[in-house]
């Protein structure tokens, strides 16, 4: 339904939104937008450093410690 708007449906619907909204409540919520995408892509980098300190200080994982945890049930059924 949506796969033939083509570039004439899509200025017209800019149009009626703008029309309805107006230019100042649009612009202010696109400046919304703007400081939500800042504070995502912020919070992923803030995270991913936090991650790669973290792994840092635990230091190498020993697999050789490692055990299998899976109950018994769930065991068998594999």
């Amino acid at each position: 339904m949506l796969n033939n708007i083509g570039l004439p449906g899509l200025l017209l619907i800019a149009v009626v939104v703008l029309v309805l909204f107006g230019r100042g409540k649009i612009s202010s919520l696109m400046g919304e937008v703007g400081k939500g995408i800042t504070a995502f892509k912020k919070g992923v980098k803030d995270g991913s450093e936090n991650d790669d300190a973290a792994i840092a200080a635990d230091g190498p994982v020993d697999t050789a410690a490692t055990r299998d945890v899976t109950p018994e049930a769930e065991d068998k059924k594999v």
